[in-house]
């Protein structure tokens, strides 16, 4: 099922690549320095250094709030709820209007099933700050997270009201519309974020990376192929972050072939999310392409520990172990034994398919069947011993030369050595063994 996860992605936007570029973020030279390291740390994807780096800015400096927001967003990330809120909380105890930090922590709370904690916390800090856009917003967010589209909608105008520049109020519209399956909708605020309506109602935000995966996600739903490739692609360019962009490029640069992009795309996005189900499914198949079954196989039974009932992952792991040729610690009987039995379960869990679909999994079991006895006789083969040459006496030579008008007989001996061997018992297959490092 695809994420979003609009607290990080929003705040990200809203922030990090304003504020969190700045040195002054923090006061003095060693919390600078750290901080900046942070950042390197955090644009590397690297988020264990950089959660560490902001750590060290906030030992530094006691009131760097965007020190404490940046910590915020990198435990976030690293699936830290608990340390997140208590950094984003940090923040605003340093500066109470904050917005990012409030955003994020009341977007947080409800991601976390804590609803009624976020309501109760942003509605104090509307009380507080009558004149932001940020609070509203935040409330929108949440309200669409429990499912109340008509409360999302009023809060996020309300937002649009105070601001009407305010970008993420405009996605947070969009994002409802989605949630509700009202993608028409979706699609005429994302157009006029992304592209404007005629000259007189301009592009809001052309470069809103939430935005353009959010159509691309639409795009992709409506078999919109190109449209869809070109939100992705350039919402990655925006922000190389963004997790979910990335996995769904690289399974349409997967699908068109090109697996080594695939991989370099999936790699990134695990640097950001390291316990995506997806991206490592996907990159597990990108690597079998590439014939590095062990990263491979690595990847996928890694998915499979995590969620067994997902049925790609044994589609997967059977097109693995039926096409590698070099996996370690397996025979090629092994290998093909695994891949009957993967295809198998594969073939048993598999969604129904659309009318039309095709469906390979039966050919690909008779081809692993096929190969199966083959190695099996090419076995009993070889465990026969080689049948020994027959011989023959050698021929007496003749006592009395034939007489005189007498024809010599037709009936002439065998060479020496008698006849030939008959191929040892068996024969010679006629199956085509797929070439060494054969893909599908």
């Amino acid at each position: 099922m695809l994420r979003i996860s609009p607290a990080l992605s929003v705040a990200f936007f809203m922030a990090v690549r304003r504020a969190l570029c700045s040195a002054a973020a923090v006061s003095n030279a060693s919390a600078s320095q750290a901080y900046a390291a942070g950042m390197d740390a955090f644009k590397a994807g690297d988020l264990a250094a950089a959660r560490d780096q902001f750590t060290k800015a906030t030992e530094a400096d006691a009131q760097a709030y965007q020190a404490f927001y940046s910590l915020g967003v990198v435990k976030e990330r690293l699936n830290e709820s608990s340390g997140a809120a208590s950094a984003y909380k940090s923040a605003i105890a340093v500066v109470a209007d904050y917005e990012p930090a409030i955003y994020s922590l009341g977007v947080l709370l409800a991601r976390d099933g804590k609803a009624s904690e976020a309501e109760s916390f942003l509605n104090g800090k509307a009380a507080k700050m009558p004149k932001s856009a940020a609070v509203p917003a935040a409330l929108a967010e949440v309200k669409s997270i429990q499912g109340d589209s008509n409360e999302a909608q009023q809060f996020a105008k309300e937002a649009l009201k105070k601001n009407p520049d305010f970008r993420p109020a405009m996605v947070t519209i969009a994002r409802d519309h989605y949630r509700k399956r009202r993608l028409d909708l979706a699609l005429y605020t994302l157009k006029a974020i992304l592209d404007g309506h005629g000259d007189e109602n301009p592009a809001r935000d052309k470069n809103n990376a939430d935005a353009r995966l959010l159509r691309g996600l639409i795009y992709r739903e409506q078999n919109n192929k190109a449209g869809a490739i070109d939100d992705f692609k350039r919402a990655v360019e925006t922000r190389p972050d963004l997790v979910e962009a990335r996995i769904q490029l690289a399974s349409y640069v997967l699908e068109a072939g090109n697996a080594f992009e695939a991989a370099n795309l999936l790699e990134g996005a695990l640097k950001y999310d390291k316990n995506h189900v997806l991206a490592r499914l996907n990159l597990g198949d990108a690597y079998r392409l590439l014939g590095k079954a062990e990263q491979a196989k690595k990847e996928l039974e890694w998915v499979a520990s995590k969620d067994s009932s997902l049925a790609q992952v044994h589609y997967n792991l059977g097109l693995l172990y039926l096409f590698s040729d070099n996996l370690p610690g397996v025979t090629p009987k092994g290998s093909v034994e695994k891949a009957i039995t993967e295809l198998e379960l594969y073939k048993k869990m598999k969604p129904k398919g659309k009318p039309g679909e095709r469906d390979d999994t039966d050919e690909l079991i008779t081809r692993a069947k096929t190969r199966k006895a083959v190695l099996e006789e090419e076995a009993k083969s070889k465990s026969k011993p080689a049948a020994k040459p027959a011989t023959t006496p050698p021929a007496k030579p003749a006592t009395t030369p034939p007489a005189a008008g007498t024809k010599p007989s037709t009936g002439g001996m065998p060479p020496a050595g008698g006849t030939p061997a008959k191929p040892p018992a068996g024969g010679t297959s006629t199956g085509k063994l797929p070439a060494p490092g054969e893909k599908k």
